[in-house]
């Protein structure tokens, strides 16, 4: 019998493996939160799939997400990066990785580690939701929009509010499964709480 997953999943197995293993699980680690927001926010007018099937190629350009790594790309190099048909070539989606380090480390210099800051829009625990069908489950909420307010207020890019959204759905913040999906208990189970 095949499982039930979330309607937004297609055959695709690398789509499958996503939303079986990582997606709405929790991420506490800074630097994971980093990538995923980074990844989250090229998905910007696109397709998640399409990002997904180039998140390695992202990895790689990007030094795993090691901001402090990124932060010393040169506009030399997003030149070369325009070139690399393996991500997305977007000037300003590039440029916004680089940004985002930048602010990502603004946040760690204050003495805050971007978990505890990314985690405090949800006042540190995963919001168990119970939605019957994905026509139920909203593009943003009011921790969205704050996330998202405040993200910018501090030079973080492509983090509108249905971005930062998608962002909690993947890491866990929320646990947006639908109720029949087999994934639901396991990440209501890993949630953190």
């Amino acid at each position: 019998m095949e499982k039930i997953r979330c309607s937004w999943v297609g055959k695709d197995q690398c789509y499958q493996d996503y939303h079986d293993n990582v997606w709405g699980r929790a991420v506490t680690d800074s630097q994971e939160l980093f990538a995923k927001l980074c990844l989250d926010g090229q998905q910007a007018g696109l397709s998640w799939i399409t990002v997904l099937k180039k998140q390695a190629n992202y990895e790689a350009a990007f030094f795993n997400f090691d901001p402090v790594k990124i932060v010393t790309l040169t506009e030399r190099d997003v030149e070369r990066l325009m070139l690399d048909a393996g991500i997305i070539r977007n000037r300003l989606k590039i440029q916004s990785i680089i940004k985002n380090a930048k602010a990502y480390l603004a946040i760690e210099a204050s003495g805050t580690s971007f978990n505890d800051y990314i985690w405090q829009f949800v006042e540190g625990k995963t919001l168990i939701n119970s939605w019957p069908t994905m026509a139920d489950v909203p593009t943003s909420s009011i921790q969205s929009d704050r996330m998202a307010k405040d993200l910018k207020k501090r030079g973080f890019s492509f983090v509108g509010t249905t971005i930062c959204y998608a962002f909690m759905q993947a890491v866990g913040m929320l646990n947006d499964h639908t109720t029949d999906c087999f994934c639901y208990q396991a990440s209501t189970q890993d949630a953190k709480l």
